[in-house]
């Protein structure tokens, strides 16, 4: 049962609920934070080098791919994963609210498999074409990389957005009612 204790909202057994809220809120905010990245290069990025030419189009991916591996990138694209993954666990009594946030694991645990097995392995054949400026070739790196890349890229920012509505959904839950998902009786 929960009760409102003023600002505090007590589980039953007296122990406060908040360890799973603060992490389901920094879940939020790291999957918005990815489905951002992924929509952003899919509605802007990507169709603006798409009017560049060949050498300028492999020159500036190799560019993003290589100042992309950051720490603050890594922290919100590994955070998202493990953060929903904790939130999941720690809500492993609560089914409504556990299963929306067990939905946008399953969606964001595609993602990061797409990026992975997908993306990641197009930007390393990208990078190990060397200098565009003395590709002797630069249409063909392009053309393997382009379209198979775009493509998988608006698959992750769909999945991602998914995750992120459905965490939406279970912070909002889990907002009005507490880790149950549902009215309680209030003391």
């Amino acid at each position: 049962m929960t009760t409102d204790t003023g600002n505090k909202t007590v589980e039953s057994g007296g122990k406060r609920g908040g360890s799973a809220g603060g992490v389901l809120i920094a879940a939020t905010v790291a999957m918005g934070l990815i489905a951002g990245l992924f929509y952003a290069f899919a509605c802007s990025i990507m169709p603006a080098l798409a009017r560049s030419d060949d050498r300028v189009y492999v020159e500036v991916m190799q560019n993003i791919n290589d100042a992309i591996q950051n720490p603050v990138f890594f922290l919100s694209f590994l955070g998202a994963l493990l953060l929903t993954a904790v939130c999941a666990w720690q809500l492993r009594g609560s089914p409504r609210v556990r299963g929306w946030v067990f939905g946008a694991l399953v969606a964001y645990g595609l993602a990061f498999l797409f990026t992975v097995a997908v993306n990641i392995p197009l930007n390393d054949a990208l990078m190990d074409a060397g200098n565009p400026a003395t590709t002797a070739d630069p249409a063909s790196v392009r053309e393997e990389f382009e379209d198979p890349w775009v493509a998988w890229n608006v698959v992750r920012a769909a999945l991602c957005t998914l995750a992120l509505g459905l965490l939406a959904r279970a912070l909002t839950l889990y907002g009005r009612h507490g880790r149950n998902g549902r009215p309680g009786r209030r003391a």
